[in-house]
């Protein structure tokens, strides 16, 4: 064969590669999977189902979400936790499909909503995103849904408490590093926790778990990473959307110290728009009782930090 011939067959390979690649991204985004987990704490007095949405950027599975809706119905959670980014916020954002999924949230059982850094944009930038925000606010007012800036909620035997995270704290250019988070800095922002209730932690970045821990979080609840965007095996998720490469906390459950940080892999995209072995993910946390202490009981758990989860 000459060069010609293998150059051509090489460029028809990879094209073949590509289109295939191509192909399972877009059915990756059109198709979510419902995942559990599960810890048990000895601060609870009965088991609590949960479900935890983040990062859906305006995503619609189906008609006004109604196979997202219907999934979560199936699932009979006790309550329904939002880790931020319900929307897009770059330049220019909407509110139809967030208005529409908070409704039906709201229709299923008590909502929690923890804000993200596409939020922090709407309220932040009202020279851009107009009164967005003011709407947003009204809406959740109308719903009974706390929004959780720098707030805390009871919620039974556990505290669910949400993190205003300034931007600095968001990485935005590709050699920028995440903002370092002093000593003490949730415990001003939040005060101190009542450490003989279970403390659920809402906080958009896995990067600060160590904090979270020292703050008192029981479980801390994170997203912002869309799970790496792409997955490749043993080395877990290649890209977050700002750029940073195989971060180990993209998805999965992390313990240390007794302590959890559970990284869901979202339901939208934005900027970059791929999923690849990075299905959109519906997470059920299961939180029951137990006298020997916190332990996670499923295929998601790992130790922090760790390369990957070992989700399916």
């Amino acid at each position: 064969m000459t060069k010609t011939g293998i150059g051509k067959g090489a460029a028809a390979v990879l094209a073949a590669a590509g289109a295939g690649c191509f192909l399972r991204s877009e059915y990756e985004k059109r198709h979510f999977v419902v995942e559990q987990v599960e810890i048990s704490s000895p601060k609870l007095w009965r088991e609590r189902t949960l479900v935890f949405i983040t990062d859906v950027h305006d995503k619609e599975f189906g008609p006004g979400n109604k196979e997202l809706l219907q999934a979560i119905r199936r699932i009979r959670p006790d309550g329904i936790v939002i880790g931020g980014d319900l929307m897009v916020s770059k330049g220019e954002g909407k509110l139809d499909a967030s208005l529409r999924l908070l409704e039906g949230l709201a229709d299923i059982g008590p909502v929690f909503y923890g804000p993200g850094n596409h939020e922090l944009r709407l309220r932040k930038e009202r020279e851009i995103y107009g009164d967005l925000f003011q709407i947003l606010e009204k809406w959740t007012r109308k719903l009974g849904i706390p929004m959780l800036w720098d707030q805390r909620v009871p919620f039974g035997e556990m505290d669910i408490t949400g993190v205003d995270l300034p931007t600095s704290y968001y990485r935005k250019l590709f050699l920028e590093r995440p903002k370092a988070m002093p000593p003490g800095y949730l415990e001003k922002k939040l005060g101190k926790p009542d450490q003989s209730r279970f403390q659920l932690l809402l906080l958009h970045s896995p990067m600060y778990f160590s904090q979270c821990r020292e703050w008192g979080a029981d479980v801390t609840l994170s997203g912002h990473f869309h799970g790496g965007t792409i997955r490749l095996p043993l080395l877990g998720g290649v890209m977050t959307p700002q750029y940073q490469f195989f971060v180990p906390w993209c998805a999965g459950s992390f313990e240390q110290d007794g302590k959890w940080m559970v990284v869901g892999r979202g339901l939208g995209t934005h900027s970059i728009n791929i999923r690849l072995n990075d299905m959109p993910q519906l997470l059920v946390l299961r939180l029951k009782p137990d006298k020997g202490g916190p332990e996670a009981g499923d295929s998601l758990a790992g130790t922090a930090p760790e390369t990957g989860d070992r989700s399916s």
